[in-house]
């Protein structure tokens, strides 16, 4: 039998056929063209679900499940309580589902948690039955897995890192806190410290690389690292001593197996994750263990969140 795995997202919905190897054998999608109603929105999620299924040469009598991925906070019922991007107020999800495709067995789960579910059992995880992914985008987003389940909370809040306090009344975070990771490890944070830079130090290569792209990027502290231009170096250590900061913070609170990082930055591989785990040897409450937490770079991309999706039945019965 055959899953689906869907990836609602800000900019475009994708559906996915995926077989018991957790392979994916076809897909289709569409734009979101958000904001608009949960109706029109869960009528296009049908409609590019039944195409996926139709170019895997497939029929509905042949899906098993599916799974649905969104922003937000999901609760048990399959209700998406509150999508602030999708502008999305306690939409029963799961029962449009059902209503729009007849399958009874339908699993929605918030997004980054579906990462990490797909990064775990066909990704870098190789199983691992405790295991986090934390993806450095606009956000910082993450998903737990302990036991081989994911982590919700009482409130189906659960796993988000991101908003876990690294500086005391830092840099304000868009979740209302103050000092939050995310405010300093995620990509919009180096623009951010990048721009900064930029702006103390007006010789720094940066502004060459970043006229040449045509903005500031995520990329351009790096490029300027890799020409020895000091500005560059110093932006690039502070950020990265920031992200390892989280992450330290997540192993010796949760010991996990491994943790994945995932987003743009992590396209530049070695460069980003060796310092990494310098810092995280150096730091981690376990030094002395003879069982460490792998650090590892993710490794399905985009189509972490409709496999994680597609085998949420896996984890839900």
């Amino acid at each position: 039998m055959y899953t689906i795995g869907i990836d609602l997202g800000g900019t475009n919905i994708v559906s996915a056929v995926v077989n018991d190897e957790y392979e994916i054998i076809a897909t289709s999608k569409t734009k979101t063209n958000s904001p608009r109603s949960a109706e029109e929105i869960f009528d296009d999620i049908a409609k590019v679900t039944l195409e996926a299924i139709e170019k895997a040469g497939l029929t509905i009598n042949d899906i098993e499940s599916v799974g649905l991925g969104t922003p937000g906070t999901v609760n048990g019922e399959g209700v998406i309580e509150f999508a602030n991007n999708l502008v999305f107020n306690n939409v029963p999800a799961k029962q449009m589902l059902i209503d729009r495709l007849g399958i009874e067995k339908v699993y929605i789960e918030n997004d980054a948690n579906c990462a990490a579910l797909g990064e775990a059992y066909a990704g870098v995880g190789n199983g691992a039955k405790d295991f986090v992914a934390v993806t450095l985008g606009t956000g910082v987003g993450s998903g737990v897995i302990v036991g081989g389940k994911i982590v919700n909370g009482v409130n189906y809040a659960g796993g988000e890192c991101g908003h876990m306090v690294i500086v005391v009344d830092g840099e304000q975070c868009t979740c209302g806190r103050k000092g939050c990771w995310e405010a300093y490890a995620s990509a919009t944070a180096l623009i951010n410290q990048t721009k900064a830079a930029m702006e103390e130090n007006p010789d720094s290569v940066m502004h060459k690389i970043a006229a040449e792209e045509g903005k500031v990027s995520g990329r351009t502290a790096f490029d300027a690292m890799r020409k020895g231009d000091i500005a560059g170096i110093k932006v690039v250590d502070q950020y990265i001593k920031y992200v390892a900061c989280g992450l330290i913070n997540i192993i010796n609170a949760l010991q996990p197996e491994i943790i994945c990082v995932g987003g743009g930055i992590c396209n530049e591989g070695e460069t980003l994750m060796k310092p990494l785990r310098k810092y995280i040897e150096a730091e981690r409450y376990s030094i002395y263990s003879k069982i460490q937490t792998k650090v590892v770079k993710a490794q399905l991309g985009n189509d972490a969140g409709v496999i994680g999706a597609a085998i949420l039945n896996k984890v839900k019965d």
